[in-house]
């Protein structure tokens, strides 16, 4: 075990874990955030989608070693059930959630697009959601989610 300092939406959590252990673990068992979802375990899903530094990264695939001093944000950092943020809004204005497993990726994902890129084209959007998988075929709706929000940016939230 090593102690390990996580920078996760804004707060600084030391823990003594595993450095090998995946950033998923860490986040849903040691810091109670489960936005992020064990998927594959295998990248292949996404379902365990996080930001690190303004990037998409599988956390499942990501080893709590060489994050000090990184920048995580989860799904949690973006709003709450009571007062979503934009983005969440729309995933649920557009009905994208069907089973919910995947939309926490789903959407820190396009958070990472909107942030880079404000009013992305068709083409941008397909091809930045392509590591996403929704196995519940609402794909239609959440690429019609962030086309929503990109019609007005999205403000960085982190």
């Amino acid at each position: 075990m090593t102690t390990t300092t996580l920078h996760v939406n804004g707060s600084a959590h030391t823990l003594d874990i595993d450095p090998d252990m995946p950033l998923l673990y860490a986040l849903r068992n040691h810091l109670g955030l489960n936005g992020a979802k064990y998927g594959c375990g295998l990248g292949q899903c996404g379902a365990c989608t996080v930001l690190l530094d303004d990037k998409p990264v599988f956390s499942c695939l990501t080893p709590c070693s060489g994050m000090e001093g990184r920048k995580i944000r989860t799904v949690e950092s973006l709003g709450s059930a009571e007062q979503p943020g934009p983005l969440q809004q729309a995933f649920i204005d557009t009905q994208a959630a069907q089973c919910g497993y995947c939309i926490a990726g789903m959407i820190m994902r396009a958070q990472a697009l909107l942030e880079q890129e404000p009013h992305p084209g068709e083409e941008a959007i397909l091809a930045h959601m392509a590591p996403n998988l929704c196995r519940c075929g609402t794909h239609l709706r959440i690429l019609e989610a962030i086309r929503h929000v990109s019609k007005d940016g999205v403000k960085h939230a982190g």
